[in-house]
């Protein structure tokens, strides 16, 4: 190529009004760098192969590329796309029956004890045959996919035997094969007791140690996923779901295997389960709605994110949220997660949990911007391959019908985003 010809490139979009690349060079943002957001003016990015190759001002990347198609965004935003990093997206059914009660006052512990909640979701899960959990959970994906998320982790735990979550994993796989949206794969036998062990719960913890866990991980060896994305183990340290000690025998015995660790914890009570999962490496732990304050300072000392779920507070109907804006300042990094789910959250939206958390958790627009992509890409091990629009990182972008990014948090209730670009290939979206 004689000198100074341009580069070839697969795709251009220029003209982009604000370019907000989130880029964090190799790290989580915390503190300071979480306002940053790196604006770029009359934007421009190149892509090839699905990759990002080139970022930077207009004029300069349509002078060093050329491109076999070229996109005028006209004006508008283009940031990210959202990373989700925490949700419950495959099940059978709904819980419809629990909004009436929510609304009238029963709490979430109330409604699970009395075989409500995440057990009664377990029941229609388990009956659903694979092929109907494929069919219902896609559509969860096409909603979430509309809204700008185009990487998302996703947990079992809706099966509480060793047949239902092994076939919830083999749900999970199918739809990464079939779907735009990257997922990577969580298994959260530890979600509940199931009423078969309703008086047992330490027989249900030997049994995820001894039988669920090794076939899990013997799944994800043969899986497609393997050496593409971490494979995670999760448990709900809580009250009436799993105590302490039960959440570290899980949690040491998914580590030996070579499980990574994730945990929920603090969402009501606090049991410890936060320092536990940081002195253990968890990459993410989530809720915090009860973390004390000692372990803020373990968390900020530490490379685990901590996930917010604002949603979750919301559609509880409750005033009491994590305390990200007191997490952000003590040096922590803090993602932000839907937590989709038929109970708690039954919200697909990334920029939903952005504006509850700016009004209820007093996160500034950009601190929510980078909660909702490069942190929560390091809260799934993905930080080195999406959630920033960096060179190098796969092309997932989103072209939003905005001039100013901080409209993403600032209008609720619709959708901004224009067009999404999942390893730059435009994708259809259902409205």
């Amino acid at each position: 190529m004689p000198e100074n010809s341009p580069f070839t490139a697969d795709l251009i979009i220029s003209n982009i009004g604000q370019l907000v690349p989130c880029a964090s060079a190799g790290k989580p943002k915390r503190g300071a760098a979480m306002l940053d957001v790196g604006i770029i003016e009359n934007g421009a990015v190149a892509v090839a192969e699905g990759k990002i190759v080139g970022v930077g001002n207009s004029d300069d990347i349509l002078r060093k590329f050329n491109a076999d198609q070229n996109v005028d965004a006209d004006g508008c935003v283009v940031c990210p796309g959202f990373v989700d990093p925490h949700t419950h997206i495959v099940f059978a059914g709904d819980r419809l029956n629990e909004f009436k009660l929510k609304i009238k006052g029963a709490d979430y512990l109330e409604i699970l004890a009395n075989g409500g909640g995440i057990i009664s979701t377990v029941k229609q899960t388990r009956a659903a045959s694979e092929a109907e959990l494929v069919e219902q959970s896609k559509i969860r994906l096409d909603k979430m996919l509309s809204c700008g998320t185009t990487t998302v982790e996703i947990k079992t735990g809706y099966g509480l035997d060793t047949e239902t979550e092994m076939k919830m994993l083999a749900v999970i796989e199918e739809l990464d094969k079939t779907h735009a949206i990257d997922i990577v794969p969580t298994f959260l036998a530890a979600h509940a007791i199931p009423p078969e062990f309703k008086s047992n719960a330490n027989g249900y913890v030997d049994l995820i140690c001894n039988t669920m866990l090794p076939q899990a991980w013997k799944w994800f060896v043969s899986s497609h996923f393997y050496g593409r994305v971490p494979f995670f183990a999760d448990v709900f340290c809580e009250k009436n779901a799993f105590d302490l000690a039960q959440s570290k025998h899980v949690l040491e015995t998914a580590r030996s295997m070579g499980f990574r660790l994730k945990a929920h914890v603090d969402e009501f009570t606090n049991l410890g389960g936060s320092r536990l999962a940081i002195e253990m490496g968890a990459a993410s732990i989530d809720h915090l709605d009860a973390i004390s304050d000692e372990e803020v300072k373990l968390l900020a000392a530490s490379n685990t994110i901590g996930v917010v779920t604002p949603a979750v507070n919301f559609n509880l109907g409750s005033s009491h949220f994590a305390d990200a804006r007191k997490l952000i300042d003590a040096g922590c990094a803090v993602a932000l997660s839907t937590d989709y789910n038929p109970g708690s959250a039954p919200c697909p939206s990334p920029p939903m949990a952005m504006a509850i958390a700016c009004r209820y958790q007093k996160l500034l627009p950009s601190e929510a911007l980078n909660a909702a992509t490069i942190n929560a890409a390091f809260a799934v091990g993905m930080g080195n391959k999406v959630g920033s629009i960096e060179i190098g990182k796969a092309a997932d972008l989103l072209v939003l019908d905005c001039r100013d990014y901080r409209e993403i948090a600032y209008e609720f209730g619709g959708n901004l985003v224009a067009s999404i670009y999942k390893n730059g290939r435009i994708q259809c979206i259902a409205r």
